[in-house]
């Protein structure tokens, strides 16, 4: 009765990473990992006895024992790499984030430079510097 429960669960597994991967809500690199556990289980459930024999040849006394063991090992793979996936995400958006305040900067100047020419050419000037289709000092911060 297990047997056919755990073939089901493994198919299962299998197409939601499908369908995931299809939808391109799953990127490729996870896939392959998640696919390979897939069949992995899949395996595991047509036959279980491999899971006795792989327990033997590794001297683990329980077969469920290695299956925890494996698992174990899996989790902490997984997490050490989103973790390291995560760190990298986050230098990447510190990064932009300094590039963006940099740029703002470098707008403000020039629009305060443009607002002071406008200003130094006096009122013999019948343009200003909002008539020539210029954004004012503060126009960038309304998209915030």
């Amino acid at each position: 009765m297990i047997v056919p429960i755990g073939i089901g669960f493994a198919l299962a597994v299998l197409v939601v990473i499908l369908v995931l991967l299809l939808r391109r809500k799953l990127r490729e690199k996870y896939a392959v990992l998640w696919l390979v556990i897939g069949l992995a289980t899949l395996l595991l459930a047509i036959f279980p006895g491999m899971l006795v024999w792989l327990a033997q040849l590794l001297g683990v006394q329980v077969a469920s024992n290695l299956l925890f063991a494996m698992s174990l090992a899996l989790l902490i793979g997984v997490t050490l790499h989103l973790s390291w996936e995560l760190s990298t995400s986050e230098e990447e958006v510190r990064r932009v984030a300094e590039d963006v305040a940099i740029l703002r900067a470098e707008v403000d100047a020039l629009t305060a430079d443009r607002a002071s020419q406008a200003s130094a050419d006096g009122p013999s000037s019948t343009r200003s510097a909002t008539d020539e289709g210029s954004a004012g000092p503060d126009d960038h911060d309304r998209a915030d």
